[in-house]
């Protein structure tokens, strides 16, 4: 037995995750490949997770690390240049590639999903003027209470979210994977359409109603004006930081049969089984100014009033525990990936990388755990053995 694959029988969740890059199909001939691309696929999610931006950085990575890399896979020709390997990943598959990183996701962290934020992002600088292609948007789905993307779907534009949305939620839903879930989406994806994929997944939904649904907008909020909620209904939180005090007033009703009528004119919104409606009242207190806004919500789900307010706080970790960190640590708003496959395959890279990394049991931060990850590779694959653990 090789060395290899005596370490992969010590190392099942490695081999587990080699195992799923094996659902991507190599589009080369293979009489000339000199690279494999299970070793391809780890060289660039390792590079990733060892803060490396780029295929450049990634190559020179790889290169000064070979003898780390062939304790896992043999690596016979060395690894691939920057330019070969942005050749290699702007030919493969992004849909087979986001399918394996999906089924590694549920392998890996088998437990259903309590509550899931799908929101969608755009890479600003993966547009390509000269070809008229508009730069990247990605719409991913988000465990808040894990810290893990459970998938992702890339579409033209923020507009086809409304598409995008459904297809994701169908794959995830597969065999039950969000059964028994709370899914919550921004006002773009407030539709039938959406709401009753989420529903046929067997998760409930809570859908924000903003200015593009006036009607029902208005409705909600002459509820909540005239008939007050009791006191049971009513939850009232604070918070404090970075400069700010800020105070939430959540209320609820779930008597709203009123909404399950016959449409009154032609493309009037009606959501199936709606259970409740949702007002988020909040005050922000700034050092020199207070601010204050009202939200609405609409769920399939009988809320309380205090597990609605969770659930609206929550959908924002998709902002801060994702974007913000593939913006902020990954730099994914500076990369210039603009041709082929190369911007949707290092955006299903990246997913990889802040899985692993957040999966982490120590107390560093994830900024630092990539540097680590950079210079000690034996701790860079502790985190790849530990995940899920």
């Amino acid at each position: 037995m090789s060395l290899a694959f005596a370490i992969f029988d010590e190392k099942p969740r490695l081999r587990a995750l080699l195992d799923h890059f094996s659902i991507v199909e190599d589009p080369r001939d293979p009489r000339r490949v000199a690279h494999p691309l299970r070793e391809i696929l780890l060289l660039a999610v390792c590079g990733t997770m060892a803060d490396c931006d780029d295929y450049d950085s990634i190559a020179a990575w790889g290169k000064a690390h070979l003898h780390a890399l062939r304790r896992y896979l043999p690596f016979e020709n060395g690894t691939p240049g920057g330019r070969w390997l942005t050749i290699l990943m702007n030919r493969i598959n992004p849909e087979l590639f986001s399918a394996a990183f999906e089924a590694w996701v549920r392998a890996t962290w088998p437990g259903l999903p309590d509550h899931v934020a799908i929101d969608g992002k755009t890479s600003r600088r993966s547009h390509d003027r000269s070809a008229g292609k508009a730069p990247l948007h990605l719409v991913s789905a988000f465990a808040t209470t894990s810290g893990i993307v459970l998938g992702q779907q890339a579409v033209e534009d923020k507009s086809n979210e409304v598409v995008a949305i459904p297809e994701l939620v169908a794959r995830l839903g597969a065999n039950g994977g969000l059964k028994g879930a709370l899914v919550t989406i921004d006002a773009v994806a407030t539709n039938a359409t959406v709401a009753a994929a989420i529903r046929a997944a067997g998760a409930d939904w809570l859908l924000a109603v903003k200015a593009n649904q006036p009607t029902l907008r208005a409705e909600i909020e002459a509820f909540f004006r005239d008939f007050p909620p009791g006191p049971d209904d009513i939850d009232v939180d604070h918070d404090k930081g970075h400069g700010r005090v800020e105070r939430r007033a959540v209320r609820v009703a779930r008597d709203v049969d009123w909404l399950d009528g016959d449409r009154r004119f032609p493309g009037e919104l009606r959501l199936p089984g709606v259970a409740t409606i949702v007002e988020v009242r909040s005050r922000v207190e700034l050092k020199d100014r207070c601010r204050f806004e009202t939200r609405y919500y609409i769920a399939s789900a009988p809320l309380t009033a205090k597990r609605a307010g969770v659930a609206v706080r929550r959908h924002w970790g998709v902002e801060n525990q994702l974007h913000w960190t593939l913006d902020v640590v990954f730099r994914e708003d500076q990369s210039r990936l603009r041709k082929g496959h190369g911007a949707k395959n290092m955006a299903v890279v990246r997913h990889f990388a802040i899985n692993l990394v957040r999966a982490a049991k120590d107390k560093n931060s994830i900024k630092l755990r990539r540097k680590i990850a950079g210079w000690d590779p034996a701790y860079l694959f502790a985190l790849l053995d530990n995940a899920g653990r």
